[in-house]
């Protein structure tokens, strides 16, 4: 097919935060999250998501994923997106009007789980039934196969921006670099592509076939500032620089998935089986062990076993030990004290079972 070249977009350079959900007593903490959004807002991200993967909007209800988007609609400041998507396209209507409702700037559609559509009824019966519906909305679709079980074709993708000027960017979170520099030669140099996967982020902006506009991180719910830095840095050239502050994240961007190795007695055999704790579970224990409000995930995730819970703190204190300055903000926003949190055994040994 020809290219499909893609006008001008709105300006989505930058570093964006998948806001974790904090959860207390069974139900939403909204003190905690106007705290944690406020902590973004003053540590240079250029715009916000909430209700997303990280957030863990398949176990929040209707009604809670409505709070949530007044609560950034409200004190939120850059772009803020609404995490809309999911497998039932009436219902991702009704909550992308009422994101439209409140004044966002953008929604966030993932690629529907389970259900198992085609490309072709993902771009015809999902993001273009959609983006038809709210012509004055962005939306930005999000292609994570490791999550949904299907996947938006690039040329699907290129109809589409090509047939919706409120289609002009993408969450990328297949790893496939190949993927996504065909995605820049069918949409076009106006087209933004974001990274959904942090430590694919730098290589991403560097490459100048793909020249991604930024990253939808779960690593800023931590160093909001440093990964805003990172995206400046690699975006005006500076890479060496961005190179440097990539290895200095690389710990905390190694556990937002950890996988361990459990032994486990059946029938009197000891067995080793495999774990992977994904995202959001090890970046909540993170968050909670620094002193960030962030409380459990909700079932089925739960917790994580004692291997898993010691990679977390490994990785914050290696961070700690070599590049202090990258968890300063946290330590002065939250007013804790960051050394004594890695060191205490109280404020990780709650988070494995």
């Amino acid at each position: 097919m020809p290219n499909v070249i893609v006008g001008d977009a709105m300006d989505w350079n930058g570093a964006y935060t998948a806001l974790v959900t904090p959860f207390a007593g069974g139900g939403l903490d909204a003190e905690a999250f106007v705290r944690n959004v406020q902590f973004q807002n003053e540590n240079g991200i250029a715009g916000m998501v909430v209700c997303g993967t990280t957030g863990e909007s398949p176990t929040l209800s209707i009604q809670e994923k409505r709070r949530l988007f007044e609560l950034l609609a409200e004190r939120g400041t850059g772009i803020r997106i609404a995490g809309t998507g999911g497998n039932n396209t009436a219902e991702t209507a009704s909550k992308t009007a009422a994101a439209q409702e409140l004044g966002y700037e953008a929604a966030l559609l993932v690629d529907c789980y389970y259900n198992g559509p085609s490309s072709m009824e993902l771009r015809q019966e999902y993001y273009s039934a959609v983006a038809g519906r709210f012509p004055e909305l962005q939306l930005i679709p999000y292609v994570i196969p490791g999550r949904s079980g299907c996947e938006l074709a690039v040329e699907d993708l290129a109809i589409l921006a090509g047939q919706h000027a409120n289609i002009t960017a993408v969450k990328e979170a297949t790893g496939n670099l190949e993927r996504m520099r065909r995605t820049r030669q069918l949409c076009g140099s106006g087209f933004a592509i974001f990274s959904g996967d942090d430590d694919k982020t730098l290589a991403m902006l560097a490459d100048p076939a793909i020249r991604a506009a930024g990253v939808i991180s779960v690593a800023s719910n931590v160093v909001p500032k440093a990964v805003a830095q990172l995206c400046s840095l690699a975006s005006t050239g500076d890479v060496e620089q961005a190179r440097q502050l990539n290895e200095a994240l690389s710990p905390l961007f190694s556990v937002i998935t950890v996988k361990t190795v459990e032994s486990v007695r059946v029938n009197g055999s000891a067995l080793q089986v495999a774990q992977k704790f994904r995202n959001p579970l090890p970046y909540k224990v993170l968050m909670n062990g620094l002193g960030i409000p962030a409380g459990p995930c909700r079932q089925p995730l739960g917790r994580m076993s004692k291997a898993g819970v010691a990679q977390v703190r490994q990785a914050a204190r290696i961070t700690w030990e070599r590049n202090p300055e990258l968890l300063e903000p946290l330590q002065e926003f939250y007013g804790v004290d960051i050394a004594e949190r890695i060191a205490s055994d109280a404020h990780w040994s709650t988070h494995y079972g």
